[in-house]
């Protein structure tokens, strides 16, 4: 919507061409008319427009004046002078610029030129002379005529106010003063404004029309000497200054209804944007479960979807609209509260790792952390469960907490501040320089897809390197959400970084390391291909590097491997498709090209990738696998030594050679090959277990020994 201004004090979607949504176009009528009367009764008045702050009074006050000012050139139209009193600390300061505001609202031609004299003239008189070069910028020259003129003149107050009344009766038009936002002076200055509009400026055809919100006005006097600290007298004392009372008429429920609903579309049509059936739920759940209650005046509404409309900008289909709304309501109504969710981010996006008081925490106990938190920010009592429950509508742990189901892949989904992947976004204003916007995110796809080179798609690929976990979840979230992907294209990336991957561990005990990630994505990637193409690209992959070739290995084995019905070991299915076959005998070839030199070197020179990559072998063909080790055994490579290698020294608590490694090894290099070869050492007495030089080698032999007799299922 075009008649939408959130960045002044006007009032918003409520123009003269416009629709009449709050009213304030018929109650301004409704003053205008009222003004008529009250002339036609007595010569000089008091009106008061009296409204809750951000009721809309001022809005009110500019369409009255607007249209005075239209009607002025009529023969008895109203003149309007508009007194700000924040401006003036003292009575005689504020007394001429009354008198000087009065005397600028009269016309320039030669009919209005006395009663502008005689203004000028009864201010000057009731003012000390230094007030009087202040207001009116006296020179030496200047001044010296005035004091001149003091001394010899009639310029006695009293005969200064009478002609100054004269003029303005000859004049003829009806003048309103207006003065808005008297509620927010201080006592000593509300108490100089009343004494103005009272005594001093009780003018025929003067007329005032002052504003104020009548709770705080009446805290405002009752610090004021002359009211003490009575209400009643504090009233009395407003009745004495006012003759007339406009009440603004209440901002009903419907009205606010109305007027959220207008903002809405004008922030979403400004951004090009459109709610689906989803947003819309969610939408007025919190709306009408938490929101509602908090706008309930117009410039509680204008402020919030101000600052939608201001910071939104490039955040643009980067967020969800509906989170960004939460967000941007607890950050302009609770403010410190909002500080809380960056405090709290690993805990809000459960990234966190948990105390252990915090593991077996009882819901209750998790709210009640965070109503304390909300407490110590400042959060009213009143607003404590309504503050939690928009926070439950963005984070799952809370949600959870409320008793509320909580789809953490929804959120990712949708883009939503509870997912740590886009939780910075809402907190930044934009899109951090280590994240990838969603177009050119999805221009990076296109590209690769279309086999397009382009500086998105080579940004997407050095993210996937370097920030790999969260590209990869990234990439998931498409899927999931049935985004075409381009799986070949990726899966060849996947393999060019595979094994120089920098990003460091994640999760809670950091064990979400950039290859599983990569692991995980890959075997999603295949399993989207065409079964005939899968092992075209798993070729690809292998032969471009060793690292590749192990992630081929790898991803091959996730996408065939079988669960036995009721045995905790992964079986191969019973009758593999032929692809598989084909794509086990295109890897293990590229492996053994891989592998080739190092069939020369003596085993403690080979490196951690030979070593990875021959134990990847074990996923292909098992026979050429086996085939060339136990050659290299045949020639110069002793099996001890190889194990010693193959397997880590470090597994702590854990078993050298438990079920799961027993089946590696005879997948790599056959059992019963094994426990010939080493046959004289398996039956030897076991080593000294204080040489610390023979602790290793001597431990593989034991864990040997103890499955030779029990040889693994399946095996």
């Amino acid at each position: 919507m075009a008649g939408a201004h959130f960045f002044n004090d006007e009032p918003f979607l409520d123009h003269e061409e416009g629709p009449d949504l709050l009213g304030h176009g018929q109650y301004a009528h409704h003053v205008l008319s009222l003004l008529d009367r009250v002339r036609a009764q007595t010569e000089t008045g008091v009106l008061a427009l009296i409204g809750p702050w951000g009721s809309g009074k001022s809005s009110v006050l500019g369409k009255v004046t607007r249209r005075l000012r239209d009607d002025a050139a009529t023969d008895d139209g109203w003149l309007v002078a508009e007194l700000n009193p924040w401006l003036y600390s003292d009575l005689e300061s504020l007394t001429l610029a009354l008198f000087s505001e009065i005397r600028e609202a009269l016309p320039k031609n030669e009919r209005w030129s006395e009663a502008r004299e005689k203004i000028g003239g009864f201010g000057k008189a009731i003012s000390p002379l230094g007030k009087v070069t202040a207001l009116f910028g006296l020179d030496s020259e200047g001044l010296i005529q005035e004091v001149s003129n003091r001394i010899s003149g009639d310029t006695s107050a009293s005969a200064a106010k009478h002609k100054a009344e004269e003029a303005l009766r000859k004049a003829g038009h009806p003048i309103l003063v207006v003065m808005d936002d008297l509620d927010r002076l201080t006592p000593e200055e509300l108490l100089v404004v009343f004494k103005l509009v009272r005594l001093v400026g009780h003018l025929p055809n003067v007329y005032y029309l002052i504003s104020f919100d009548e709770r705080t006005l009446l805290d405002v006097l009752q610090r004021s000497e002359l009211v003490g600290n009575s209400e009643p007298r504090a009233r009395d004392f407003l009745e004495k200054i006012i003759q007339v009372r406009l009440d603004l008429p209440a901002f009903r429920e419907r009205d606010a209804d109305i007027l959220v609903d207008r903002s809405l579309s004008a922030v979403l049509a400004s951004h090009s944007l459109t709610l689906s059936t989803s947003d819309q739920e969610r939408l007025s759940e919190a709306y009408y479960q938490y929101l509602q209650a908090r706008l309930r005046t117009p410039r509680a509404i204008k402020r919030f979807f101000g600052q939608v409309d201001a910071t939104l900008g490039q955040l643009t289909g980067n967020v969800d609209i509906v989170d960004f709304l939460i967000v941007t309501f607890l950050r302009t109504s609770e403010p410190r509260a909002h500080q809380l969710l960056w405090q709290h981010r690993a805990e809000l996006t459960g990234t966190s790792v948990d105390l252990p008081a915090r593991r077996d925490e009882r819901p209750e106990q998790g709210i009640g952390r965070w109503r304390t938190r909300l407490q110590d920010a400042g959060v009213a009592e009143q607003h404590l469960d309504g503050v939690i429950g928009l926070m439950g509508m963005l984070f799952a742990p809370l949600r959870q907490a409320l008793g509320y189901g909580a789809n953490t892949q929804a959120i990712a989904l949708r883009r939503g501040i509870g997912s740590i992947d886009y939780f910075d976004r809402y907190m930044v204003f934009g899109i951090p320089d280590d994240d990838l916007p969603e177009h050119t995110f999805d221009t990076a796809l296109r590209q690769l897809a279309d086999g397009t080179p382009g500086a998105e798609a080579d940004e997407l690929l050095l993210r996937l390197r370097d920030d790999t976990q969260r590209i990869t979840r990234r990439i998931q979230y498409k899927r999931t959400a049935g985004t075409p992907l381009p799986a070949a294209a990726l899966l060849k990336a996947a393999a060019q970084h595979y094994g120089h991957l920098t990003s460091a561990p994640q999760g809670a005990l950091g064990l979400f390391t950039a290859d599983r990630a990569m692991d995980f994505l890959a075997k999603d990637l295949l399993t989207d291909l065409a079964e005939p193409d899968r092992p075209a690209i798993l070729k690809t992959m292998a032969e471009t590097t060793p690292d590749g070739a192990v992630l081929a290995a790898r991803t091959l084995q996730r996408v065939t491997v079988r669960k036995a019905p009721d045995s905790p070991n992964p079986t191969q299915a019973a009758a593999p498709p032929d692809w598989i076959g084909e794509a086990r005998s295109l890897i293990s070839h590229e492996i053994a090209r891989h592998l080739a030199a190092s069939a020369r070197r003596p085993i403690d020179e080979l490196t951690e990738l030979q070593i990875t990559l021959i134990w990847a072998w074990r996923h292909t063909e098992s026979e050429v696998c086996r085939t060339w080790i136990n050659q290299r055994f045949d020639q110069e490579w002793d099996p001890l030594a190889l194990l010693a290698v193959l397997l880590p020294p470090d597994r702590g608590p854990f078993p050298v050679i438990d079920s799961d490694t027993l089946h590696g090894l005879d997948a790599l290099i056959g059992l019963d090959a094994l426990y010939g070869r080493l046959g004289p050492l398996l039956d030897a007495p076991a080593a000294d277990p204080d040489n610390p030089q023979d602790e290793h080698p001597a431990r593989i032999l034991q864990a040997l020994r103890e499955h030779r007799g029990n040889p693994p299922v399946g095996g």
